[in-house]
């Protein structure tokens, strides 16, 4: 809160400005995005994006917004875990990146963006959260503003299948804007 003192008065006025969290959280440098692109699925496979919070990573996630992209010819289901683990399969990684560029050295996020295609099987254990389908060349989005929060060793999974049309290949893009917060001693978040 700034304090103004106006000339000829003794009465000092307050300012106070309201700016949205993920502003907030970009100054300090806390704020990333990133992207899985090209995940592959369908002919009975499926594929998964998650934001991963590694063990002792000593931050707590806030899942700000997701998009889920069709960029095929057919439509497909996108599910959301919360803490479930995806099929085994070859894990990629996707780079992240802080949204404010004037900070030196750029902060590195501790979150993780892994994505896999091509995978055989669902995800086991944890919450599915809720569903959605995405139609062809259209993009879901979502804004969570901070909301759903991971601890330590927990992860925010999207998972794309073909339920309605296996036997198609399609293809679908997916992304998210997060936060991290550090752990505080006294504070303890489980995944």
């Amino acid at each position: 809160m700034n304090q103004i003192q106006c000339k000829g008065t003794e009465e000092s006025l307050s300012k106070t400005v309201a700016i949205p969290i993920e502003l907030y959280e970009s100054t300090l440098g806390q704020y990333f995005i990133g992207y899985a692109d090209n995940l592959v699925f369908g002919k009975y496979t499926n594929a998964w994006a998650r934001l991963y919070n590694p063990i002792k990573s000593g931050v707590i996630l806030h899942v700000n917004v997701w998009t889920v992209t069709d960029v095929s010819d057919s439509a497909f289901r996108a599910q959301f875990w919360f803490n479930a683990t995806p099929p085994d399969s070859d894990i990629e990684y996707a780079a992240v990146t802080p949204t404010n560029l004037i900070i030196k050295p750029q902060p590195r996020a501790k979150i993780r963006l892994e994505y896999a295609s091509n995978v055989l099987g669902d995800p086991t254990g944890g919450i599915k959260a809720f569903v959605r389908c995405a139609q062809p060349e259209t993009t879901l989005v979502e804004s969570e503003n901070g909301k759903i929060i991971i601890g330590e060793g927990g992860n925010f999974l999207v998972f794309l299948s073909t339920p309605e049309t296996p036997g198609l290949l399609t293809s679908g893009r997916i992304a998210f804007g997060f936060w991290e917060e550090k752990i505080k001693n006294n504070r303890k978040c489980n995944g």
